[in-house]
């Protein structure tokens, strides 16, 4: 095939196919040439109808001419459209810039409503060009969140960018999430899950970070963080926690491994000594308030307490808590 005819014509690229450099030699020559004149051979104005009708090769040093001046005409408007855009971007930062006041205060801005947040996010994310960082609290997401992520993730790695996801544990046994996160793994990205990740958190090229805002009861506030030293904290955070995190490798399995059901047991009876209630324990870890209470009732037996508020002294005379698994 000489031409592409899935894009625009001012954008398509012609390239001279071997019949029609063929069909372009038997018409110099007078020779009788075969079948229809080729398509690359009209685009390139290599060929011209003349008056009566025939098809009459044109010397190419002509035909370039009038194709050449088409595409530094089209190439001079693509530059005219680049410079007004790069105009107009200029001046909407400095308006953008000046409803933030001065100082640093325009570095970080709230964002507000779900429909926003979504928007400023999926910007930010194809707008990366190097590294993706993602804490994501709550446990196993929903399957509309996770297919929206998905392409938008697997977009991002394409293009070179080094994706790494902190989860927490209960996500091993929701098989939607595995999923999500076995695509990302096969794509090259790089997913670790703790006990209880800080709060959620997204940067973008440690340029730019998003967070909840943690003075606002509403979970449809975010903070768009941009201001360099307060990036580098939350980079910090990410990465000690990131340390911690055990590497999530086997997808098919529905259940914590050992090690990691011992550590999701301990972050259970640690806050229960603390005083959360099963409630406050389930959202904190991301899990059910059914999860937590089989759990209590674990050690109730092991421990043979029968009270809450004996459990608790049992479990912090005994020293369980004080020193992690082997």
């Amino acid at each position: 095939m000489c031409t592409r005819s899935d894009i625009s014509a001012e954008d398509r690229t012609v390239e001279i196919c071997a019949n029609g450099l063929q069909w372009y030699a038997d018409a110099l020559h007078g020779r009788p040439t075969s079948g229809d004149c080729p398509r690359c051979l009209l685009d390139l104005g290599l060929v011209q109808r003349v008056p009566d009708g025939s098809l009459a090769p044109i010397p190419p040093r002509l035909a370039a001419g009038a194709q050449m001046d088409r595409l530094e005409r089209a190439i001079e408007e693509k530059k005219t459209a680049l410079a007004a855009m790069r105009t107009s971007i200029s001046q909407a930062q400095e308006i953008y810039l000046d409803s933030y006041g001065k100082g640093d205060s325009h570095l970080i801005r709230v964002v507000q409503g779900a429909n926003a947040i979504s928007a400023t996010l999926s910007a930010a994310v194809h707008a990366c060009q190097e590294e993706l960082l993602t804490a994501q609290p709550g446990g196993g997401r929903p399957q509309a969140m996770l297919d929206k992520a998905l392409a938008s993730d697997l977009e991002a790695i394409g293009r070179g960018v080094r994706q790494r996801t902190i989860y927490q544990h209960t996500i091993r046994s929701h098989q939607p999430t595995l999923a999500y996160v076995e695509h990302i793994s096969q794509a090259g990205g790089e997913v670790r899950t703790l006990d209880e990740v800080f709060d959620r958190l997204i940067v973008c090229d440690r340029k730019i970070a998003f967070i909840p805002d943690p003075g606002s009861e509403r979970s449809e506030v975010a903070l768009a963080v941009e201001h360099p030293g307060v990036v580098r904290y939350l980079v910090g955070i990410f990465d000690h926690a990131w340390q911690r995190a055990a590497p999530l490798r086997n997808f098919p399995s529905s259940r914590l491994p050992p090690l990691l059901t011992d550590e999701v047991r301990r972050a259970i009876l640690r806050h229960m000594v603390n005083g959360y209630t099963d409630e406050a324990i389930a959202a904190r870890l991301g899990m059910s308030t059914r999860s937590v209470a089989n759990h209590m009732r674990w050690a109730a037996e092991l421990f043979g307490s029968r009270s809450r508020a004996q459990l608790a002294y049992l479990i912090a005379r005994s020293g369980f808590l004080d020193d992690a698994p082997e």
